[in-house]
């Protein structure tokens, strides 16, 4: 009994191998190639538009959704809701503007048949909520035109730094988002904490890794500009048309730019015991004595120390006044004549000391006449005179 019964759980255990092995053999049959995977008359970006007879009987269950907008553009809401009622109803949606929640509102009707038209209406009164214009806004209605809303607000940290790369974003006169729009085909607007983007699947794609990259700081919308320049230049070349384009497009490095260090302030050393309690205003008025005063002493006090203030003030401003007029100190101008007379002076004592020395050396007898002798002393050397005409 045993032996049998051995013998059929061999036989199961082998079954059972033998099917995964089936399973294994069969696996990956839907990655085989497609006919139609080679044909290149077939354009896989493509949209064919609905045509209401695919769906005749219609919707069966009620489709609604429902976003709030803020409220600076519930006037403009008020205005354009007419158009907005209108281009939904040739689709067969209804909508509701409710200014008391400060919502908007898009259901599926009995007349729908486009079972896709619902999301492309919530899509629709997100972007008005997002303070996208109702032209442009109702273009979305179209097959061909799709959306993105970029939530870019929770990728940076700092507020600052947000702010400067959104700026980067944008460009001088909004001529970085001109240029973005041209060449991938998008309407693009930049609003608060999100980016909204219209316009086709193969257009939205480069759009949503532009804005990132900048915002992340990973490489500025201006190289990426150049890039899709490139791109735009290398599809007009049908030779290039199967080939990789990795050789001509650029590549730019992250330089490393050195940041300014933050100053950070010193740590003070940690104490357990609280900082000593300032005196509230009432005590100062205790300690002073003026919380005892009366009302007539405390105005008079005011009034006082109002008007030794003003004196101050009064004075100060007349010390400002008058020095303008007052004149600036000339620079004193040295005397060079006065200079010159000294020396001449001290030349002539000189001279005449030493006269008088060799007048006394002469002998007692020799009659000298002092007058004539003083008149020679006054008289320079003809030896000193030229040497002052040199």
């Amino acid at each position: 009994m045993n032996f049998a019964m051995e013998e059929h759980e061999n036989n199961n255990n082998n079954n059972g191998g033998d099917i995964l092995q089936k399973a294994k053999k069969h696996k990956g049959k839907h990655d085989k190639p497609k006919p139609w995977d080679d044909d290149p008359n077939i354009d896989r970006w493509t949209i064919e538009k609905f045509d209401p007879s695919w769906n005749e009987s219609g919707m069966l269950e009620l489709s609604s959704f429902s976003t709030l907008f803020p409220q600076y553009r519930e006037k403009y809401l008020q205005e354009v809701w007419p158009t907005v009622k209108s281009a939904l109803k040739e689709f067969g949606v209804s909508c509701e503007l409710n200014l008391v929640e400060g919502s908007m509102t898009v259901s599926t009707t009995r007349k729908t048949r486009d079972p896709y038209i619902i999301i492309k209406a919530r899509e629709l009164i997100r972007l008005l909520s997002r303070s996208v214009p109702v032209h442009q806004a109702i273009k979305l209605l179209d097959d061909e035109v799709q959306c993105d809303i970029i939530k870019i607000g929770n990728l940076v940290r700092s507020k600052e730094r947000f702010v400067k790369r959104r700026q980067h974003l944008v460009g001088p006169n909004s001529s970085t988002l001109k240029a973005l729009e041209i060449l991938t085909g998008c309407y693009i607007l930049v609003q608060g904490n999100t980016v909204a983007a219209m316009g086709s699947f193969k257009g939205l794609k480069p759009v949503r890794r532009i804005v990132e990259d900048c915002i992340l700081n990973k490489m500025h919308p201006v190289y990426h500009i150049k890039v899709l320049m490139m791109k735009k230049e290398l599809e007009k070349d049908p030779a290039l048309a199967n080939e990789n384009w990795d050789r001509f497009l650029p590549k730019f490095k992250k330089k490393n730019v050195q940041q300014k260090k933050l100053q950070t302030k010193e740590k003070r050393p940690y104490t357990p015991f609280p900082p000593p309690q300032q005196p509230s205003k009432i005590d100062e008025q205790l300690e002073s004595g003026e919380f005892f005063m009366s009302q007539k002493k405390k105005s008079a006090k005011t009034w006082q120390e109002k008007q030794e203030k003003q004196v101050q003030k009064t004075a100060e401003n007349k010390r400002k006044r008058e020095a303008a007029y007052i004149p600036p100190e000339e620079p004193r101008k040295q005397d060079t004549k006065s200079e010159d007379g000294d020396k001449d002076v001290a030349a002539m004592a000189m001279s005449l000391k030493k006269k008088a020395k060799e007048f006394g050396k002469q002998k007692l007898g020799e009659n000298v006449n002092a007058e004539v002798y003083i008149a020679t002393a006054g008289e320079p050397s003809k030896k000193k005179s030229k040497r002052r005409e040199t």
